[in-house]
């Protein structure tokens, strides 16, 4: 009998603990989101004549994949875009609004939730495979190739569109910008070898 009883009654705690966890989750998604909006505000360096700043976004993209791993990562990052598409003013000098999809950034601003994922798929194989500084050195290379496969392209695409320029112009509008991608990278892994050295459960295995 009291073996039938603790078998009924089993599901309940883990319903509860997988309940649990997807509040964590949300909670997770919306604070990483808060913290690209609160890099945005950080002012901006501008470079060039194209009208593309410098900015600490990026740093924030990718830590949302390295900390979160791929898909809230994906979630904090399109929730960000979102709702500085819907006009709130997170965006770099404080813009918000559809009207960004027409300026030079566009392609950036796009490419965040892609930027996102695949540093988040860096993280989830190098968290369970290394530590310490090698972690922090396949988290680095990881989202420095990231960037250069997701945000960089579809920047340049971007610029090219909006900006009215040849895909080779743009691309030598881009290059300003990857000294700072470097330095962002490697600060984005170090800070999240630290979340998970403190926290070791918040990249796990669904």
């Amino acid at each position: 009998m009291s073996e039938s009883v603790s078998t009924a009654s089993s599901p309940a705690p883990a319903a509860a603990a997988r309940s649990a966890w997807r509040a964590v989750d949300l909670a997770l998604i919306a604070v990483f989101a808060a913290l690209i909006a609160v890099l945005a505000a950080m002012p901006p360096i501008p470079v060039g004549t194209v009208g593309v700043p410098i900015t600490l976004q990026t740093l924030g993209i990718a830590l949302c994949g390295m900390v979160l791993g791929p898909w809230r990562g994906l979630a904090a990052a399109g929730l960000y875009v979102v709702l500085g598409l819907i006009g709130l003013p997170i965006f770099a000098g404080f813009n918000g609004g559809l009207g960004v999809l027409a300026g030079p950034s566009a392609g950036y601003l796009l490419s965040f939730p892609i930027f996102a994922l695949a540093c988040g798929f860096v993280a989830a194989f190098a968290v369970r495979r290394f530590a310490g500084g090698r972690l922090w050195l396949v988290l680095a290379l990881g989202g420095l190739a990231a960037s250069f496969l997701t945000n960089h392209p579809l920047g340049i695409v971007g610029m090219s569109i909006n900006a009215d320029l040849t895909l080779q112009q743009a691309l030598f509008a881009d290059m300003p910008f990857w000294p700072g991608d470097i330095v962002k990278n490697i600060v984005a892994a170090f800070l999240a070898v630290m979340v998970h050295r403190a926290f070791p459960q918040i990249l796990r295995r669904r």
